[in-house]
Parts: C-alpha cells; sequence; structure tokens
C-alpha cells in the first residue's frame, strides 16, 4: 500500500509539470485529468454508498435541462448511474441518455467525491426558422432559408464531482461531465456538460 501512495503522489506533480507548457492541445487536459483522478484515488478512501438514489440532475451544455437521474450500487465504493433528459436552447431540442461507471471517495463527513466514465445516445434538432435577426433598422427578418437540421449521436463521457450526504436519506452533488462526440451535435465534437444533483436514497 505504501507503493501506491508513493506513486499518487507522484502522478499529483505530473500535471504542474506539463502546466509549464503553453499548449492548448485538448487531449493533453483530458489526459492530465485523468491522472490527477488517479493520483486522487490512491489517496482517498472508500466510502460505502446507499443501494438505490434516484432524483433530477439540472444541467447545462448546448442548451439547458434537466434529467431524471438514477444511481445504483454495484460494490462497496462503485455504483452505476443512469441520466435521462432534455435539452433546450434558442434553437436546439435535444433528448439525451447517458450511462455511467463510478468510483466513490470520502473526502471527511458527508463529503464524498467521485470519478467515473460511459457513453450515451440522443437525437436533436436544431430549428433555425424560429430564430429572427435584426438588420440594424428595426426590422426584425426570419432566418426562412435554413432548412432544420435533427439526427442522432452517440458520445463517450467522463465524470468527476463532489456529493454531500444529509443524515437524512438525501444526497446532493455537483459534477463535471466531459464528452466527445459527433460533431453534429457538438462544436468541434467536445461538448462539457456541468450540472447540479438532488436524489433520493433508499
Amino acid at each position: 500500500m505504501g507503493i501506491l501512495q508513493h506513486f499518487g503522489k507522484i502522478v499529483l506533480i505530473l500535471p504542474f509539470i506539463f502546466a509549464e507548457t503553453k499548449t492548448k492541445n485538448i487531449m493533453r487536459k483530458l489526459i492530465l485529468s485523468a491522472l490527477m483522478v488517479i493520483g486522487l484515488a490512491f489517496s482517498s478512501e472508500a466510502q460505502t454508498i446507499s443501494k438505490n438514489a434516484i432524483g433530477l440532475r439540472i444541467g447545462d451544455n448546448d442548451g439547458f435541462g434537466a434529467e431524471a437521474s438514477y444511481q445504483r450500487a454495484v460494490l462497496k465504493n462503485n455504483r452505476l448511474e443512469f441520466d435521462l433528459g432534455v435539452r433546450n436552447s434558442r434553437n436546439l431540442e435535444a433528448v439525451k441518455l447517458a450511462g455511467l461507471f463510478q468510483w466513490v471517495w470520502n473526502i471527511e463527513g458527508g463529503f464524498n467525491w467521485y470519478a467515473g466514465a460511459g457513453a450515451g445516445l440522443g437525437s436533436y434538432r436544431y430549428n433555425y426558422k424560429k430564430n429572427y435577426y435584426n438588420n440594424g433598422n428595426g426590422n426584425n427578418y426570419p432566418y426562412g432559408y435554413y432548412p432544420d437540421d435533427k439526427g442522432t449521436f452517440a458520445f463517450v463521457a467522463g465524470d468527476i464531482g463532489i456529493e454531500y450526504n444529509f443524515d437524512i436519506p438525501l444526497l446532493i452533488s455537483l459534477d463535471f461531465r466531459p464528452e466527445i462526440g459527433s460533431n453534429t451535435y457538438y462544436d468541434d465534437a467536445i461538448g462539457a456538460d456541468i450540472g447540479i444533483a438532488v436524489r433520493y436514497q433508499f
């Protein structure tokens, strides 16, 4: 166990070494984030989690939306999470289903942090005809020349977050979920979903 702890400390230092470079490469950022998660995992304690939790997750990624969320414990400190919901913005409507496998570690008391990975799929529709632009003279003109764009998409996702487990069967969490998928739905094939959730545990 001592070797693992030393390895965790070394991995935690790596992001600061690479941070001195000025590269904006997105993949390097994702790799560094993964290394930090591994390092923290070696220096954290496992946390016993509730067998079931169900609730609502509100997030923002290419449109604000809400998801029905269900968590199911599969091991002492591992769980599955499934989220089904909608995304809505000025000219986008989407339905998404995501499935994640997570590791949960205790920080102190009721505070836990967690990380995981998974995948999902969905359908989207861009409706440009509902939008209007102003020509600067006070007149609004419809975007009537743009056809509707719709389709399906798939994605892979990571997940990292923090949560508080109350003495009552209530769990509140805040998480960040980077997603990589089809660029027909995601800008540059990458999206960043940030959400807050409230769940009832049983």
